[in-house]
């Protein structure tokens, strides 16, 4: 019998979280519910599930402060359900570490589109290199078998969409690459956010890998077009 994957969805309006669970478990997902954001990071470290769903506006705790609280530990795919439409409500919200966002009202064809599509990104990986690259004297270290970042001996937790990104600028590295050409290789020709998004995803991935994030030696502004990796192979 193959294992349905796992979603949590963390709504507190129950008449919204009742239809999507039920459009979603037709779909052949496994959907487990919470109403309030405390129930839903307990659950979201108790169940493991395979992407979350997180609405913004709960009763007990902001959303953003959901997704960063399971950020410390879980590289889980994030979708943010919110009401708030304005570019720089979103961008905070992929600041915090969520991948993708859906804004109300939504229909839940699309919204079974954009797990899709968020599950199919997470689960394949650029043309790789090797399987484990090596910078600046081991000071980086790209291990692409256990799926691990490590910097300076410590290891690093990446979101999967910064994990993407990352491992696309590394697997091309005398490539600059426009913020278009990342959102194609990175995260799918069926992203559907800001190119805007990608600077929050780089700033997010330089605070993890950077010993000065703004002097950054790995991922480099190339200004008025993109970004480029700038670290030497060992």
């Amino acid at each position: 019998m193959t294992r349905k994957t796992k979603i949590l969805l963390i709504e507190d309006e129950a008449s919204l979280a009742e239809v999507i669970k039920e459009y979603l478990t037709a779909s052949g997902y496994d959907v487990i519910t919470a109403h309030d954001g405390t129930s839903g990071v307990d659950l979201a470290r108790r169940e493991e599930p395979a992407l979350i769903l997180l609405d913004l506006m709960l009763p007990d705790l902001p959303g953003e402060e959901v997704c960063t609280a399971i950020r410390k530990w879980s590289r889980v795919p994030i979708i943010m359900l919110t009401a708030k439409s304005q570019e720089e409500d979103l961008l905070n919200g992929l600041g915090l570490g969520a991948d993708d966002y859906v804004t109300k009202p939504f229909s839940p064809r699309q919204l079974v589109a954009r797990i899709a599509a968020l599950l199919r990104r997470s689960s394949e990986d650029p043309t790789l290199l090797s399987n484990r690259m090596s910078y600046q004297n081991g000071d980086l270290v790209i291990d692409t078998l256990a799926r691990e970042i490590w910097k300076s001996g410590d290891k690093v937790s990446l979101t999967p969409n910064e994990y993407k990104i990352l491992l696309a600028l590394a697997c091309y590295p005398r490539k600059v690459f426009t913020r278009g050409e990342l959102i194609e290789i990175a995260l799918g020709s069926d992203y559907d956010g800001f190119d805007r998004g990608i600077d929050s995803h780089i700033k997010n991935i330089r605070q993890k890998i950077e010993s000065d994030s703004k002097a950054p030696q790995y991922i480099r502004t190339v200004h008025g077009i993109g970004y480029r990796f700038g670290g030497d192979v060992d």
